[in-house]
């Protein structure tokens, strides 16, 4: 399983739940034991401690991730190991199954711990859209996406397949939605844009997943070019900030299902 620092994980999930229609599924008004499996650092958490009356529990196999969220209780555990049996009306979590070899087991694993509900927040990184003022970045951005795509070892697009997944894994009336969660760089620019910048400008995003991308079957020659071209679009990036004309958007589709055990 991926592992991700607790910044990228507050980085990406920043106002991601402003508008929470597409929990609405999810029925939180009326859970009582509610269990987030693969917290993080708990943004989710938080919107499930705001909208249940009921107890909420966060779960993570990582320690340092675990010690930000906030719950009634929190516990160390594996996803696909779960300390529990019929314990809460609803176990989900929120961009877990991407990252997990065996998402159908661990989705038969929440059904063992749930009496009712088990819910999935999932992405399809397949469907990312990012429009920039920056010439090229786009294209770059997708290249790059493509590639990481085949390179990783786990299904980062799984979130069009929720339904199926949740099938599967013996899990019955689902019901599903879409959650489209916007993530914008515009001015007044904060220390974090500027960061974000200077890293492209580095080329510290690709280096970050250089194995998966040439695990693709990029080669190492297509992998230079990539990085060179990639730089250049970053002090691209850097300039325009400087000038305060820099802008760019990225969409990133969140399949919601919801099934009864």
């Amino acid at each position: 399983m991926r592992r991700f620092s607790a910044e990228y994980l507050e980085d990406t999930r920043e106002g991601m739940w402003a508008d929470r229609t597409a929990l609405e599924p999810l029925r939180l008004g009326s859970r009582e034991r509610v269990l987030d499996v693969g917290c993080g650092t708990g943004e989710l958490t938080a919107v499930l401690a705001e909208e249940s009356p009921g107890e909420v529990v966060a779960a993570d196999a990582d320690p340092a991730l675990l010690g930000y969220a906030t719950a009634d209780e929190r516990v160390l555990a594996d996803a696909t190991r779960l300390p529990f049996r019929a314990a809460f009306d609803l176990v989900v979590c929120q961009a877990l199954l991407v990252n997990l070899p065996d998402p159908v087991g661990a989705l038969r694993e929440f059904a063992s711990a749930s009496t009712e509900l088990v819910a999935a927040v999932e992405p399809d990184n397949g469907a990312v859209a990012v429009e920039s003022t920056v010439g090229g970045e786009s294209a770059l951005a997708a290249s790059a996406r493509e590639a990481y795509i085949e390179g990783v070892d786990t299904d980062i697009t799984l979130g069009k397949d929720l339904e199926t997944l949740f099938e599967r894994a013996g899990i019955s009336d689902v019901e599903s939605r879409i959650h489209y969660h916007r993530r914008t760089v515009e001015p007044p620019y904060g220390e974090s844009d500027y960061e974000a910048a200077r890293r492209k400008a580095r080329g510290d995003e690709l280096r970050d997943t250089r194995g998966e991308l040439l695990a693709s079957g990029l080669s190492e020659s297509a992998y230079d070019a990539l990085e060179a071209d990639w730089r250049a679009m970053g002090e691209n990036v850097v300039e325009a900030m400087e000038e305060n004309n820099y802008r760019r958007a990225e969409v990133i589709p969140f399949h919601v299902a919801v099934g009864r055990v």
